[in-house]
């Protein structure tokens, strides 16, 4: 092999080292049993073990029962479910890939549609199918759009109970083997609902100021923190901006960021927007390629963080040249991933680091090597 690029020069992160700097992003699979992940979870996460990635998410998982998007989404909030997890985090380890593991609580965004039947606030197409509704939490009595359940605005002392309630999946997540936490802050869930002014119209100490709106996320992520083991890294998920002059914004993230990483925050995860409609509302920003990575690099910047891009970077010259511009310290691939799970060992082929299959899995790689050499007909990828 050459010289590695810098998308696959290993980086270390406290007390793990991570083989590469592609991450493979949190995705909702809505296939969850109960909050139990299944077989489905399994294949679905480790081929991207297999596939080379140096950091495997597990989709959000709820710290809470009526913390799920959805009914098919998974859990921590309960021990039989660390099982499922364990199988996963186990599996991604034996494979060369770190495990991780995003945490968080949908907020007012609670209780919907899985995707496939809509999107939408649960209807009695959903109900006869088995999934009842519930009512959703959020910082204040503000639906998340027109048509969406009224949710219930959380006292104080429910949100101990959601604290402390992180911190029990936390230690859940641990036990599973996980080796990376992530609190999720981002895309108009629990905890970005509470950051945003336009969600957030409380009084008390959780509203008002900005050091009143981040106080929920300081105190979640100091609490995790506190569980989770100083030579294991922890990430937080930002919605960088709302994507209007009223909302959150770029220079709150930066602030949020210096908080975080005094509390012992090791990466910020820079993602936007979504704090109105569906889970899967971007806002009104143009999505063309990387356009999200100029927040990672003004966090990295401003704030002294590690940080990691995301959002429609798909090529692997894409991804080098974010990192070799010093514009993120990782790369967190998503859909591509769907459309490719062995991005990552197909980006060292491009790249021109591995041409002779030595960072493959070895039950694959000495086949390839193989007909590499023996065949006149065969095509590299690209």
């Amino acid at each position: 092999m050459t010289a590695a690029p810098h998308l696959f020069q290993p980086m270390t992160l406290r007390g793990i080292s991570t083989r590469n700097r592609v991450v493979i992003s949190p995705m909702c699979q809505y296939s969850a049993h109960d909050g139990h992940l299944d077989d489905w979870h399994l294949a679905h996460l480790g081929r991207f073990a297999i596939g080379g990635a140096g950091i495997v998410f597990t989709e959000a998982t709820a710290v809470q029962k009526r913390g799920r998007i959805t009914h098919g989404c998974p859990g921590l909030w309960a021990d039989s479910q660390i099982p499922g997890h364990a199988r996963v985090a186990q599996f991604a380890l034996r494979n060369g890939a770190i495990p991780a593991i995003q945490l968080g609580h949908a907020g007012r965004k609670g209780g919907m549609q899985r995707p496939w039947f809509g999107n939408g606030p649960l209807n009695e197409a959903d109900i006869a199918r088995g999934d009842m509704s519930w009512t959703p939490v959020a910082p204040s009595e503000l639906p998340v759009a027109d048509g969406w359940p009224v949710p219930h605005a959380l006292t104080k002392s429910e949100i101990g109970e959601l604290i402390d309630d992180y911190a029990s999946a936390a230690s859940r997540a641990l036990q599973a083997g996980y080796k990376i936490a992530e609190i999720h802050g981002a895309h108009g869930y629990l905890v970005h609902s509470f950051l945003s002014p336009l969600s957030n119209k409380r009084t008390d100490e959780y509203g008002g100021s900005l050091k009143g709106r981040m106080r929920l996320a300081l105190e979640i992520a100091e609490r995790v923190r506190s569980i989770w083991p100083d030579h294991l890294p922890l990430f937080f998920r930002t919605s960088a901006v709302d994507g209007t002059p009223e909302g959150w914004s770029l220079d709150d993230t930066v602030v949020l960021a210096g908080e975080l990483k005094r509390i012992g925050v090791d990466v910020m995860d820079c993602s936007s927007s979504g704090i109105a409609g569906a889970a899967t509302a971007s806002g009104s920003q143009k999505r063309q390629p990387g356009f999200q990575v100029g927040y990672a690099e003004r966090v990295r910047k401003e704030a002294d963080m590690t940080t990691m891009a995301v959002g429609l970077i798909t090529h692997p010259q894409q991804a080098e040249a974010i990192l070799a511009d010093g514009r993120a310290d990782l790369i967190a691939i998503g859909r591509e991933a769907l459309v490719d799970p062995n991005w990552a060992l197909h980006a060292a082929r491009d790249l021109g680091y591995d041409t002779t299959f030595e960072t493959w899995p070895r039950q694959s790689g000495w086949w390839l090597a193989g007909r590499q050499k023996t065949s006149d007909f065969y095509e590299p990828h690209g």
